[in-house]
């Protein structure tokens, strides 16, 4: 993209701001942002978290994602899924029920659309430790369902060419 793409604006608003009010809207409490620019993450009204493994991938933002919030299950969802709805979330949310990870699909699973529970976070670790940084190997190790879902939620942006025009 060239820039953040938390901040990059689809419909006139802010990635990053359209899926936290996606969670916020399906009860997710509390939201907030791992890493990227904290002074317009904060501007926005989403709460911030330094990500304890910058630069290393989506998976040092999980461990950091669980490692922060206490509860027994976190929602995560990357800030690039601007067509996210609440409607998703909350599925995701009923379908968690004893699985290590309860992930969004279409043709496959999207861990960064996902409910973790927070008894992933060692297995998190120590995948990170080796030197993975994909969230899809500690998907695929774990006890994780998939619930599917409307491919168009889980619509990414990572060009220009994925906006909408």
């Amino acid at each position: 993209m060239g820039r953040d793409k938390a901040l990059v604006e689809v419909e006139g608003e802010a990635m990053v701001l359209r899926v936290a009010n996606a969670l916020r809207a399906a009860g997710c409490a509390p939201v907030f942002a791992v890493g990227g620019d904290r002074t317009a993450i904060e501007a926005l009204g989403i709460e911030f978290v330094a990500d304890q493994h910058p630069g290393e991938g989506p998976l040092g933002g999980l461990i950091t994602a669980l490692d922060t919030c206490q509860s027994a299950a976190v929602v995560v969802v990357a800030c690039d899924l601007p067509f996210l709805t609440a409607d998703t979330v909350k599925s995701l949310i009923d379908h968690h029920r004893g699985a290590i990870a309860t992930a969004a699909a279409t043709d496959r699973m999207q861990p960064l659309c996902a409910v973790w529970s927070r008894s992933a976070l060692a297995q998190a670790r120590d995948v990170f430790s080796t030197g993975e940084r994909r969230l899809a190997t500690v998907l695929h190790d774990v006890i994780a369902t998939q619930v599917r879902v409307n491919p168009q939620d889980l619509a990414n942006v990572n060009a220009p060419s994925d906006l909408p025009q």
